[in-house]
């Protein structure tokens, strides 16, 4: 992959203006994320969120019973992305794990700062907990995801939930920012100018945050809560080549020193953004039927 990227020339999103980066960001993705599974239906629509409408993408793997549900939080740095970003993913994730999987649309950075994305990613949850019937899902069996950026919304929404509901029974959390301060090891080594690196990072968080000083908001860094007692069971997926590494794995402890239930695993040799090329790494497709594998835990359970 790495020695792809070298020979395309392509440049880092970073070096591109915001419009072509969420150009060229969703055609890679689309490009490695390998054929889109066919499932039982797919519904486009929009809801009212906090700043006004929100696109929402609805999976369902079969038709005619009351589901559990994920609901899926695109990455792209709170800067590109959108729910088509996710398409293949939330596909195969509802034909894997049998739920409906709820792809949310969110306002992005720069055009909306934090905390925007993060009380859009909640009005979505709490709407589909409170529109579960007229859905044919399963109010209480709500659980959140994402991947990167979507990762950390998916944190932050816990927290949201944990004060104003709903109730969650499980986090996916696939290699997702936790702390703007985090100055770890990954993060000071990852500087390969081929792959997301530490630049990336400090790039999308520039999109996203009015001030650093917003980065000490738990709901931008959710290592940060003053406590994470009472959260729902998570996966922590992390890739070996990822400035994010440490961060996420930091988190996974954290969550477990809270008498969180956690299963953390790191995929050696990946790199950041693997979990949604499934169609060029058998890792992503493993990390897909891992995530799978303990959504269909946490609805059973």
């Amino acid at each position: 992959m790495r020695a792809r990227r070298e020979a395309s020339g392509a440049p880092q999103l970073y070096m591109l203006s915001v419009e072509d980066a969420r150009a060229a960001d969703l055609a890679s993705i689309q490009a490695a994320g390998g054929t889109p599974e066919p499932v039982a239906e797919v519904v486009d629509r929009d809801i009212d969120g906090p700043g006004g409408p929100l696109p929402i993408r609805i999976f369902r793997p079969v038709l005619g019973e009351p589901l559990p549900v994920l609901v899926y939080f695109f990455g792209g740095g709170w800067t590109l992305g959108t729910i088509d970003t996710a398409d293949a993913v939330c596909r195969t994730l509802a034909n894997a794990a049998g739920c409906l999987v709820v792809a949310a649309g969110y306002r992005l950075a720069p055009e909306h700062k934090f905390p925007a994305a993060v009380h859009d990613c909640h009005a979505v949850t709490a709407w589909v907990a409170a529109n579960a019937a007229e859905l044919g899902a399963d109010p209480a069996r709500i659980a959140v995801g994402g991947d990167s950026a979507g990762g950390n919304l998916a944190a932050s929404v816990t927290l949201l939930a944990r004060e104003h509901g709903p109730d969650l029974v499980g986090q996916l959390l696939v290699y997702p920012n936790t702390d703007y301060r985090s100055s770890t090891r990954s993060l000071r080594e990852g500087t390969d100018p081929y792959l997301f690196n530490a630049t990336s990072v400090t790039w999308y968080w520039d999109h996203y945050l009015t001030s650093p000083a917003d980065g000490g908001d738990p709901l931008a860094s959710p290592l940060l809560a003053a406590d994470h007692i009472g959260l729902p069971p998570a996966l922590v997926i992390t890739a070996e080549y990822d400035p994010l590494r440490d961060q996420a794995e930091q988190y996974a402890r954290t969550l477990s020193d809270s008498g969180v239930p956690v299963t953390l695993t790191r995929y050696d040799g990946m790199i950041h953004g693997f979990f949604c090329m499934a169609g060029d790494l058998a890792d992503g497709r493993r990390a897909q039927e891992e995530a799978a594998a303990h959504l269909r835990t946490w609805f059973t359970t």
